[in-house]
């Protein structure tokens, strides 16, 4: 199950890694529609329609995302021909919500949902009025979808029917499948819908300790890998407001950009979304403290490791090439982290810092100071000195204590104890400059690491980590041979293994996966 639910998490990245883009260029159409910085943004003008433009376009992602989660998802989910998962997925989904359409455009009184166009609880899906599931639905459905191409797509009919073979055969299945289902969705949603609305009422209530509990679970989850299913939800599903908090932020980006009213009574729901102020203020003071740290002779290699990683964790909110390189040596550190983290988030929402902090630095600025910042520039001033405090707080307190408890943290202990070295990280992100291939050495070696191809049952990958289940663990090299082939570090479970690669984790596993399948 744990696997399962990893596995999940993982291929949630796939779409979410489109965020980032879209993000960018909506802040930028914000702040070009701002008349404080662009005067000649007057209603009616070229700039004002091609900003405009803009606009809606760095919407598309957003305002579309169940559908992007239900057709993104089985890229990451099929054990095969993902592109043609990806069709009978959508072919499934939009059956499914033509489905739901239909009866409630019949039976909605009976079940008590009033169908009509902008009612809460209802939302347009490729055109089709159909109750919100949102993130939920869609996941349900692509997994559904996905679980009958892993299992028929490559099933072998008779010759007179080998028309009906591959996707067509697995559309064919699913159809019942998905009439089925979303007749059992008419009946239990609204349902369930009541009780995310009181889960949400109660979410704003808590305020700044529902802040503070959030963010901290949200840290402390990562090494599980179950991290995803704490912020998920709430970022991309209904759990504190319909839609997501990343959804609902971005789609009310010009209303928060025009009032000066206090973002966290604008929008309080924002406050757990300041995630990412532990990945941008603390990842920096942790980087300084393990530079301070280490042994004199050791200091230009850890200054090559940690600048890299922690320029990932400031810029993009990818932490893990840096948490990772204390938190198996040293957990106590890492509990530590979440600690501080969640404070540094709580202080923050009480200085009236809300919107979308979850990454890094570069959605702090597209998506937040630039189209706000002539309204709410003393709000982020105060967040960056919170911020700075943290960082020198991080520095101060995990200085202390890896010199007081001599923790062997990079360029500190002995030869086995320095997890990481400069090369280590390097050959993790290493590819052909002209190409963008990665070397496919690397990929050789890890399936050769792992025992061979036919030792692997499970390949996939998160934001920086393969995550491989083998047959027999005992076939598994030593997390040396790994980290000599490039990897940052092992993290091993019984049967299921992570190996930390580094932001070319995606490359690599699709390289693996087609060495598996030669």
């Amino acid at each position: 199950m744990k696997d399962m639910i990893q596995r999940f998490g993982a291929a949630m990245f796939v779409p979410v890694l489109l965020f980032p883009a879209a993000g960018m260029l909506l802040g930028l159409s914000v702040m070009l529609l701002n008349q404080d910085l662009f005067p000649w943004a007057v209603e009616g003008s070229a700039w004002v329609k091609v900003s405009t433009i803009l606009l809606q376009a760095s919407l598309a992602v957003f305002k579309n995302m169940a559908l992007v989660f239900a057709v993104g998802l089985p890229i990451a989910l099929a054990k095969s021909a993902s592109g043609r998962a990806v069709l009978a997925t959508l072919v499934s989904y939009i059956t499914f919500n033509y489905v739901i359409g239909g009866i409630l455009q019949f039976w909605g009184p009976e079940l008590g949902v009033n169908y009509v166009e902008g009612e809460r609880g209802l939302t347009d899906v490729g055109g089709i009025l159909t109750l919100d599931t949102n993130l939920l639905g869609a996941i349900v459905i692509a997994s559904l979808s996905v679980w009958v191409h892993n299992r028929f797509f490559d099933k072998k009919l008779p010759n007179w029917a080998a028309v009906f073979g591959g996707t067509p055969l697995v559309v064919i299945v699913s159809f019942p499948i998905m009439v089925l289902m979303a007749i059992i969705t008419c009946f239990t949603w609204p349902s369930i819908q009541h009780g995310i609305n009181n889960l949400q009422t109660f979410l704003v209530g808590a305020g700044s300790f529902g802040v503070w509990m959030f963010t901290f679970l949200e840290r402390i989850m990562i090494p599980t890998g179950l991290h995803h299913f704490v912020y998920g939800p709430v970022f991309y599903g209904p759990v504190a407001v319909d839609g997501g908090t990343v959804a609902h932020w971005i789609q009310n980006i010009q209303n928060f950009a025009s009032n000066p009213a206090p973002l966290t009574e604008q929008f309080p729901q924002g406050g757990l979304m300041l995630t990412g102020m532990g990945k941008v203020f603390g990842c920096t003071g942790i980087a300084m403290a393990l530079y301070a740290t280490a042994k004199p002779e050791n200091k230009k290699m850890v200054l090559g490791l940690v600048l890299g990683a922690a320029l990932t964790a400031i810029l993009t909110g990818i932490t893990e090439p840096i948490e990772f390189t204390f938190l198996f040596i040293a957990p106590a550190l890492f509990a530590l982290h979440a600690v501080l983290a969640a404070t540094m988030a709580t202080i923050a929402y009480w200085f009236g810092v809300s919107g979308n902090f979850q990454t890094g630095l570069i959605d702090f600025i597209f998506q937040n100071w630039l189209p706000l910042g002539s309204l709410h520039g003393t709000t982020y001033i105060a967040q960056v000195l919170i911020g700075l405090s943290f960082t020198a707080i991080y520095f101060v307190v995990f200085r202390a204590l890896i010199l007081k408890f001599d923790i062997p943290t990079p360029g500190r202990g002995s030869a086995e104890a320095k997890l990481y070295t400069k090369a280590d990280y390097k050959g993790a992100q290493q590819s052909d400059s002209s190409s963008g291939v990665i070397d496919g050495g690397q990929a050789s070696a890890f399936i050769e690491g792992l025992g061979g191809k036919d030792n692997i049952a499970l390949l996939t990958n998160c934001a920086t980590r393969l995550r491989i289940k083998v047959h027999e663990p005992e076939k598994v090299a030593e997390t040396q041979y790994f980290q000599e082939h490039g990897a940052v570090n092992v993290v091993r479970n019984g049967d299921s293994f992570q190996i930390i690669v580094g932001l070319t984790v995606p490359q690599v596993r699709e390289e693996m996966t087609q060495l598996t399948r030669a």
